[in-house]
Formats: C-alpha cells, sequence, structure tokens
C-alpha cells in the first residue's frame, strides 16, 4: 500500500466524467458505509458525527453524485488509482458539510472494478502524543481534500 510521501495527488478540482461514473458505482456502498460508519462511532465517540447527530440516516445519505461530489483528486500507483472525493451530506445552519472519500481503481477494467477504501474520520490531536481532543467525520468546504489512510 502507497503512503502520502510515495503519491503525487493532482491539485483538486471539480469532477469530470470518470470520476462522476466511478463515484456513481459506488453509490449504494457509499451510502452504506456512512450509516455503517455513523452508527459505529455513535456507539463509542457521538462527537465523531455530531455535526449531523439531529439529521436522520435517510436525510444524511439523500446526496447524489452529480449534485454533491463537488471536489477530487486522484493518484496513480502500481496497482491501479486512489481517488479522493468531498461529497456533500448537509448543508444547514452551520454550512454546508461533506465527507471525503477514498476509493480505489485497479487498472485495466475500466471502472468496473472500482472499490470503495474507507471515510475520513478526523481524530484532532493538537499534540501527537497525546489522545484527541475532537473528533469530526463532517468536514467543512475549506478542509482540504488530502490523501488518508485508514
Amino acid at each position: 500500500m502507497a503512503s502520502k510521501e510515495e503519491l503525487n495527488f493532482n491539485a483538486p478540482h471539480p469532477p469530470k466524467e470518470n470520476s462522476i461514473e466511478a463515484f456513481n458505482l459506488l453509490l449504494p456502498t457509499l451510502k452504506s458505509e456512512i450509516l455503517k460508519s455513523r452508527h459505529h462511532w455513535d456507539k463509542h465517540e457521538p462527537r465523531m458525527w455530531s455535526r449531523v447527530a439531529g439529521v436522520s440516516d435517510n436525510d444524511l445519505t439523500s446526496f447524489t453524485i452529480e449534485n454533491d461530489l463537488v471536489e477530487v483528486r486522484s493518484a496513480a500507483t502500481s496497482y491501479g488509482t486512489i481517488i479522493l472525493g468531498k461529497i456533500r451530506v448537509v448543508n444547514d445552519n452551520q454550512g454546508e458539510g461533506f465527507v471525503h472519500v477514498r476509493i480505489h481503481d485497479p487498472p485495466n477494467r475500466g471502472n468496473e472494478d472500482v472499490r470503495f477504501h474507507s471515510i475520513f474520520t478526523n481524530e484532532i490531536r493538537p499534540d501527537p502524543e497525546a489522545p484527541p481532543t475532537d473528533f469530526r467525520a463532517i468536514q467543512t468546504r475549506e478542509h482540504p481534500l488530502e490523501f488518508f489512510n485508514e
């Protein structure tokens, strides 16, 4: 598996047709994984998804790729392409909120074998040696879409 230092991601940009197609192939999986993550963290650390605590599962997963995938980045590896996506899942009195998703497209088969990899869950640590002081699965528009290995 590649590390952040080994990857050369392109600049963040609006999704093009190939990214939209890849994320649409995974749409049911993305929605399922968002709910799985939310329910898991709610049992162990409710602050992770607290931004959408009052949002129903149905509303949280009502996004569409065409309207709500707002930014992507990708990097080639020897085993395919890693694609990061910023998906809007909420727009409320606090503004827009996004999940960052990582998917993988192995080489040589087009989009038919695209796979979900993970959702970025941010454990905020002012000191790397200290325990987290905050938890955040919902990111702001300004939070950069960067490689994560979760």
